[in-house]
Parts: structure tokens; C-alpha cells; sequence
């Protein structure tokens, strides 16, 4: 375990911050996967959209960071889709909330995220919701990374 925190403490400062201020699991699934994602696509959009499509099977983006979800698996209807399908488009995705969630779950999501009105959304209105507080919470870290 402690080879496993070191590996990660060093891959830090090669992944997006959202992902560097996540937890160790986090980092190096996103990290290995853009490596061997490179190895394949060469370094590029298409190896990061891979990378942080693993990501999205393991965890869930919650305010400025990642977090790992209770069941693995794609987070929304596009991510399941997978391969060519998925690169091709057609359904949104959810910004890696996980809009595969219960409305139970998301309801606690937006709770820890602060959105207002919560208990009267519907799944979907959650999931928008929670999109636009991550977005947020986002934008103020990386302006307080820059001070």
C-alpha cells in the first residue's frame, strides 16, 4: 500500500486537478490508462477522453474532486455505449457525475454539494444540478491554485 501512495504522490503533477485532488486509486487509474491509451492513440485527445472514461467506471466527480463510486460501471448512457459508439456521440454525457446513480445517491451528492431546492428536483434536474455545483467548485479551486 505504501508503494502503491508513493506511485501516486508522483503521478500528481501529470493529471488534471480535479483528478490530483482526488484519492490515490483516482490518480493512478487515470494516469495508467492515458500511458497505455498513448502507447496506442499516440498522445492526444482520444488517449485523455480514454483515460477519464476509466475514471468515470471507478469514481465519481463530486464538487473539485473525485471520489469512488459504490458499484462500478459506466456513469451515463454515453460512457456505456463504449469504443466507436461512444466517440461518435449522440447522448450527453453527465460530466462525470454519475447519472447511473439512485436518485437516493444523487440526493446526497447534491446535498454535500450544496445545491438548493434539491428535494423537489427529479433525477435528471439532480444530475444537472450537481454538473453546474462540480463546475463551480471546480473553477474556484483552480483560481486558488493560481494565487
Amino acid at each position: 500500500m505504501a508503494d502503491e501512495h508513493k506511485q501516486a504522490e508522483k503521478m500528481r503533477d501529470d493529471v488534471p486537478s480535479t483528478i490530483a485532488r482526488s484519492d490515490d486509486k483516482a490518480v493512478r487509474t487515470y494516469k495508467k490508462t492515458l500511458e497505455s491509451a498513448e502507447e496506442t492513440y499516440g498522445d492526444g485527445e482520444r488517449a485523455h477522453r480514454t483515460a477519464f472514461a476509466a475514471l468515470k467506471h471507478t469514481h465519481e466527480k463530486v464538487g473539485d474532486h473525485w471520489e469512488p463510486k459504490d458499484h462500478k460501471g459506466p456513469s451515463d448512457p454515453q460512457a456505456a455505449k463504449g469504443g466507436d459508439a461512444a466517440r461518435r456521440g449522440g447522448d450527453e454525457t453527465a460530466g462525470g457525475v454519475d447519472a447511473n446513480a439512485s436518485k437516493q445517491h444523487l440526493l446526497e451528492i447534491a446535498k454535500k454539494v450544496g445545491v438548493p431546492g434539491r428535494s423537489r428536483m427529479s433525477k435528471d434536474e439532480l444530475v444537472e444540478a450537481i454538473q453546474k455545483a462540480n463546475s463551480r467548485e471546480t473553477a474556484k479551486a483552480r483560481a486558488n491554485e493560481k494565487k
